[in-house]
């Protein structure tokens, strides 16, 4: 009687782990924000927002200097701040697209279904809602760069008409412009963490446009003073002042650039940190 004995297999014939890297899901979420037409179009948008808004305001503001002011005249401090004014202007307007594009990210997936796939893929979860959460935050930070950039060059062309004048190289200038980008990029994040965690386009949108635009409103409209002492706390009070503010230290009507950043960063973490436990709990 012959015994057959077992043959191990050769390592080369090891089954080899499926599992992706964070880089494979970095890339792979990059590939997915790339594709989507509401990504073009929402960064499309912001760029054009940003010239038209710098537009609109620095010819305003041009024509209301003529036979008003000297501007020529003027501290290169104040020439600066008019110059930055019409620059970062279309922030006010491009942080409702990156609110919107936030939450479409995430909520598109849940409506077709696909996020059953990336949660396939990446059966721990967090590091797929962590990539996207870095692609769409790096993607935003550049294109909210490129078009403050470029808001600050045709401003600068348009007050240039009344010999108004700001240096980029000025650490006041270049800092506005990077913080408005930040912000953008921030707005962004923290979108798709409510998105995330009400898994609604429509719900999510509403949630975080109330957030930005509705909650401040609100906020002044009630006459009392602890209202009026919560709007410096609130996300986009906070988040306008970190590039339209000139110091780093606290005002007396609000707060210095830092501080201002802190609370942002704060929104920005317990929206993400409430998506992940939310995402860890709930099936797909």
């Amino acid at each position: 009687m012959t015994t057959i004995t077992p043959t191990s297999a050769h390592p080369a014939q090891r089954t080899h782990s499926t599992s992706l890297s964070f880089g494979g899901v970095l890339g792979s979420e990059w590939i997915k924000l790339r594709s989507l037409r509401s990504t073009i179009w929402s960064y499309g948008i912001v760029i054009a927002i940003s010239l038209g808004m710098a537009l609109i305001m620095s010819l305003s503001m041009v024509s209301g200097m003529n036979g008003a002011m000297d501007a020529a005249s003027a501290p290169a401090e104040q020439q600066t701040q008019f110059v930055l004014q019409a620059s970062v202007f279309g922030v006010y307007f491009g942080q409702l697209v990156a609110g919107v594009l936030g939450v479409l990210v995430i909520s598109g997936e849940y409506t077709t279904g696909m996020i059953r796939s990336t949660l396939t893929a990446v059966p721990k979860r967090l590091p797929a809602l962590a990539a996207k959460a870095v692609v769409l935050f790096l993607a935003t930070f550049v294109v909210g760069l490129i078009a403050n950039l470029a808001a600050f060059v045709l401003s600068s062309v348009i007050f240039s008409g009344i010999d108004v004048a700001a240096s980029i190289t000025d650490p006041a200038v270049f800092l506005s412009l990077i913080g408005g980008a930040l912000y953008l990029a921030l707005v962004a994040a923290f979108a798709l963490g409510v998105g995330t965690m009400l898994r609604s386009s429509a719900g999510g949108i509403a949630a975080v446009l109330g957030l930005i635009l509705l909650l401040p409103t609100v906020l002044q409209m009630i006459p009392a003073d602890w209202a009026h002492d919560l709007i410096p706390y609130l996300f986009s009070s906070a988040g306008m002042s970190m590039f339209t503010s000139t110091t780093a230290e606290p005002t007396a009507d609000g707060f210095g650039v830092w501080l201002n950043l802190l609370i942002v960063l704060g929104w920005v973490g317990a929206s993400i940190a409430g998506a992940a436990v939310l995402l860890k709990r709930r099936d797909a």
